[in-house]
């Protein structure tokens, strides 16, 4: 599993742990909930810098073999998602110019 996904999936039960902690120092009367939220920060700068490491550690991402260079034309020249005919609207024009006018059978 990759490192980074490992930290992400971390993050969660992490900030609980420290709940659960947190939470166990205040019953004790050691720390109180008011006097503990650089601990939260802290906590959420340490998983952000071993997020970073672990990407910075593994190298620029390899495109599996056969993916075109991003903006690539399509085979075929005719983009799946857009449809056959680039470069068009799916606007439709209206049979008369005169929008506003009463005309024989439109709204008044």
């Amino acid at each position: 599993m990759n490192r980074y996904i490992l930290i992400r999936r971390l993050r969660g039960p992490a900030f609980l742990l420290l709940i659960g902690v947190l939470a166990l120092l205040s019953q004790a009367d050691i720390l109180s909930w008011g006097k503990s939220w650089p601990l939260f920060l802290i906590l959420g700068g340490v998983l952000a810098l071993a997020e970073r490491a672990a990407i910075a550690s593994e190298g620029p991402s390899v495109p599996y073999a056969g993916a075109p260079y991003p903006g690539a034309p399509y085979p075929g020249g005719v983009n799946p998602v857009a449809g056959p005919a680039q470069g068009t609207t799916a606007i439709v024009q209206a049979n008369s110019p005169d929008y506003g006018k009463d005309s024989a059978g439109g709204q008044s």
